[in-house]
């Protein structure tokens, strides 16, 4: 049975020479590859025309920092996606991270230390998922879930099911001051985007990673060591979410067991919208950021609207679910 693909003949146009193959070949490549930014920038003219205060330097400095939390957490879920594998637990790893810092912070005096504790604790988190889907060999979905629902119960019994309050400003400064006139996180978001961005794309580890993601047993083949590079992403993830939590409770001056329940859909969402595959194999860290500002995009033009949280949940899934048949549709146009 004959199916179409894009090096089908196609008709020849009057008066010139009919695109070779190839060259309709790249044009279908490069449209796919590049239609995030495309879709960004109609989104931002869109937003611009129905809310003129979007472009302002007050609104685009407080709609990336209302963003930085889940834009760290989605950095780790690219690196994640791309190997092949899925972490549920980063919302319940974020919650953790705002809850030991602030916890921390409070009983040393230090936030300092108080960070410091988040990461190791994100650390461990990360290292017992890539323990659980690398050497046990439980499905990612599966595996995360389940320590999803672990994390957060140590969460709770660790703060006692309240809240803990911190006093101390020197706390806030992490999330709250500012270097050259740009805040902080804005400042750590953008740092920790290059250095993945590099870590994926000029890296070897990087290249392994793209390896282990496209064809695990190709890479056992291969002589990777396909165990340590699975369990390395989850390790990266679980810090880089409880890192985002304590930006989060800097924020606040709070630190909460019950924070980051929708954080874990939403890091997938901006990933997948990237471009980033759902396959593994496939993807960057600059799509993520296409899809960060994306979802930044929507989420500030819905609440400048007034749009209920309803119908913001419908458009964001809906943006979901298209990107995914997006993403399917054109692995079965190179099949």
């Amino acid at each position: 049975m004959n199916q179409s693909t894009d090096l089908d003949p196609a008709p020849a146009v009057a008066g010139g020479p009919a695109p070779s193959p190839t060259q309709r070949l790249s044009a279908a490549v490069l449209l796919q590859r590049y239609a995030m930014i495309l879709a960004l920038l109609g989104l931002v003219v869109l937003a611009t025309a129905l809310y003129p205060g979007f472009v302002s330097p007050e609104n685009l400095r407080d709609l990336l920092l209302q963003n930085t939390a889940v834009g760290i957490v989605a950095l780790g879920m690219t690196f994640v996606i791309i190997s092949g594998g899925f972490d549920l637990s980063v919302g319940a790893t974020y919650a953790l991270g705002a809850t030991v810092s602030a916890g921390v912070a409070i009983s040393t005096g230090s936030p300092a230390l108080g960070i410091l504790a988040a990461l190791g604790a994100g650390l461990v988190c990360g290292l017992v998922n890539g323990l659980l889907v690398a050497r046990i060999g439980i499905n990612p979905f599966v595996a995360t879930l389940g320590s999803a629902s672990v994390i957060s119960g140590v969460a709770y019994l660790y703060s006692g099911s309240a809240p803990f309050i911190v006093s101390d400003p020197q706390f806030k400064v992490l999330a709250r001051s500012s270097v050259a006139g740009i805040p902080t996180p804005i400042l750590i978001l953008a740092v920790t985007f290059v250095i993945g961005g590099v870590l994926l794309a000029s890296t070897r580890y990087g290249r392994n990673i793209y390896a282990i993601g496209g064809n695990h047993e190709a890479g056992w083949l291969s002589g990777l060591r396909v165990t340590d590079l699975t369990a390395s992403v989850y390790v990266m993830t679980g810090a880089l979410a409880a890192f985002a939590g304590t930006i989060d409770a800097s924020r606040l001056g709070v630190g909460q067991a019950d924070v980051g329940a929708n954080i874990a859909l939403d890091a997938i969402a901006i990933v997948i919208v990237g471009g980033t595959s759902l396959r593994g194999g496939e993807g960057a860290v600059w799509r993520s950021a296409v899809g960060l500002l994306i979802f930044a995009t929507l989420t500030n033009l819905f609440y400048s609207l007034n749009l209920s949280q309803n119908w913001q949940l419908i458009a964001k899934g809906t943006i979901v679910l298209l990107a995914v048949a997006l993403d399917s549709w054109s692995r079965q146009r190179r099949s």
